[in-house]
């Protein structure tokens, strides 16, 4: 039996083109998608007419053209700057902001380029000129410590030449992680940073990117001196949340309002403005950028089944440990001499897996044995947020890393500590 791709080609059918297939029981129509990985040899995949794609096999069936594809010119569109509208940067990481379905011709691409997702945001021209960089094109799972310390070089040079806020576009699973290694990198910036991204690709109806970049543009035409995120505040889509960006996590795998901040409230609602809910560091005189991370750190999760061999396994040879450990910050009582003799060679923090509330190693006996032990105290800073510091300080702090851990360095620790 021929492989998909030549039934394809034996019919005199390319991929876009419009086609009838006949089976014995069942008849569809719609344009022939790229083969991807995932699809059988042969199978053919189909875009129907009501969006959806399927695939459908070869045996035995007959196909029809419809029509040819056309052709579509994606170049960007160059936009005249308006000049009664302040400018910003939108740089472009990857991620589901910045993929799409074309469904005009069927097409699905990997990755649409800076210029043309801020092109596909109309909204976008009411806001601010905007100049798009394409930085990456990465999925947010694949970004590790040098991409965030590329990100933070490339915002300093921007803030030092363009002189005006930045929009980072990026996916959604790892967004945290790179806003807090971006506020640790960059302690005072001179304009805003504002991280956004997309739920769903932006050429879908229920797709969240246009109005989180509009929100995101806004933000960084203010004067907030944090890097932040700028998200769905609700499922609806009429507001964007801004969040502490190294206090926040993404609680939710697919809702438009996935990210939230345990213990503080977003700094701000944009709607058509933005209503500031809670006071924030305003933008300093120059942005300070202290870039690079120490990737030899690592993270212990507290549970039930983790005994002595593994946590040899896993602390062996590194520079330092976070602990993400149960309720108030706690691990088992077996483990308690080898949590302490790690403790005495390399710095270990205990952060807490719940998702509110603060760490206190004073209330329980085990958590006041670690701390006599020298576990650190990571108060409420978030298990993710408190790894991405330790790589930081050990890299800029080595010395100081028992210190500065549970000291409020860039907002990552709320001043409430709240226990409720």
């Amino acid at each position: 039996m021929p492989t998909a791709e030549k039934f394809i080609q034996d019919n005199g059918a390319e991929v876009h083109d419009k086609v009838r297939i006949e089976t014995e029981t069942l008849t569809y129509e719609g344009l022939i998608l790229p083969k991807h990985k995932f699809s059988g040899e042969h199978i053919i995949m189909i875009k129907l007419d009501n969006g959806y794609n399927i695939g459908v096999s070869m045996e035995g069936a007959k196909m029809t053209i419809l029509s040819k594809a056309k052709q579509t010119d994606y170049s960007p569109v160059r936009k005249i700057n308006n000049e009664n509208l302040g400018n910003i940067t939108i740089l472009g990481t990857g991620g589901t902001i910045a993929s799409f379905v074309d469904y005009k011709t069927g097409a699905v691409s990997p990755a649409i380029t800076a210029e043309q997702l801020v092109n596909s945001v109309k909204s976008l021209d009411e806001i601010a000129n905007i100049n798009a960089i394409p930085l990456f094109s990465l999925a947010s799972e694949d970004m590790n410590p040098s991409h965030w310390e590329d990100i933070a070089k490339k915002v300093k040079e921007i803030h030092d030449s363009k002189k005006h806020g930045i929009v980072i576009a990026h996916g959604t699973d790892t967004m945290a992680y790179s806003a807090a290694a971006l506020s640790f990198q960059l302690p005072e910036i001179a304009h805003p940073i504002v991280f956004t991204g997309s739920q769903r690709s932006p050429d879908r109806p229920s797709s969240d990117a246009h109005l989180n970049l509009a929100g995101a543009a806004k933000t960084a035409m203010s004067d907030i001196g944090e890097v932040c995120i700028a998200m769905h505040e609700t499922t609806n889509d009429k507001t964007v949340a801004i969040w502490r960006g190294n206090r926040t996590r993404k609680s939710h795998t697919s809702k438009r309002d996935a990210f939230t901040s345990p213990n503080e409230l977003p700094l701000g609602i944009v709607s058509k403005n933005i209503e500031w809910k809670q006071k924030y560091k305003p933008t300093s005189k120059e942005t300070i950028l202290e870039a690079g991370f120490d990737n030899n750190i690592g993270m212990v999760w507290s549970h039930p089944g983790l005994n002595e061999e593994d946590w040899q396994k896993m602390t062996s040879g590194k520079n330092g440990i976070v602990i993400a450990g149960t309720g108030l910050g706690h691990i088992k009582s077996e483990l308690l001499d080898i949590v302490g003799k790690t403790a005495k060679d390399i710095p270990v923090a205990m952060t807490s897996q719940c998702l509110s509330g603060t760490t206190n190693l004073n209330v329980y006996r085990n958590g006041r044995e670690l701390s006599e032990k020298g576990v650190i105290e990571a108060y409420d800073i978030l298990p993710e947020t408190a790894l991405v510091k330790m790589m930081w300080l050990s890299k800029h702090r080595p010395n100081r890393i028992r210190e500065l851990m549970g000291e409020n360095l860039v907002g990552e620790i709320s001043n409430s500590r709240k226990m409720k």
